[in-house]
């Protein structure tokens, strides 16, 4: 199993999980990939952020999703609900202002867009999705229905 990750861009996310809609690109990290596939030439600038990184867990309560949105306003980023069972987690990190005088020794921190959606169970308390944002960490938590346990009736059996 370990080379699974390392094989799909160290994603720590399981590439056959159901619930995960994340898009495999093989051609990531080819020079020539954009143009294979035909997309734009912004599209190598948003794929450094696009895989934000999301811890998702299940408690009795609530499914909590935590994104590293590290530097990001509350106002950069979105939480949606869409088509009524897929949470779709977005932001845009924008690039330094560049000055004319400036000479750049590195740069390893990414810009760009990024977009996570995942398909959630239908135990999913929709309307009561919560979003707090805290040192970086963004926390989506989203209730779930109590399972109502099937009603048993005892029969007596005559005879």
């Amino acid at each position: 199993m370990s080379l699974i990750p390392s094989f799909f861009g160290n994603r720590r996310s399981n590439v056959f999980d159901p619930f995960s809609l994340d898009i495999w690109d093989p051609f990531e990290g080819f020079p020539f990939s954009s143009a294979v596939a035909n997309l734009p030439s912004s599209a190598g600038e948003t794929s450094a952020v696009a895989n934000a990184r999301i811890d998702w867990k299940e408690t009795p309560e609530a499914h909590v999703f935590k994104v590293d949105v590290p530097g990001l306003k509350r106002e950069e980023v979105k939480v949606e609900v869409e088509d009524g069972s897929i949470l779709q987690i977005s932001g845009e990190r924008n690039k330094e202002q560049e000055e004319k005088n400036d000479k750049w020794h590195r740069i390893e921190r990414s810009s760009g867009q990024f977009l996570r959606r995942f398909r959630l169970p239908e135990n999913a308390k929709l309307e009561q999705v919560k979003a707090a944002m805290e040192n970086g960490v963004l926390t989506v938590t989203v209730p779930k229905e109590e399972v109502k346990k099937p009603e048993v009736k005892a029969i007596d059996i005559s005879g």
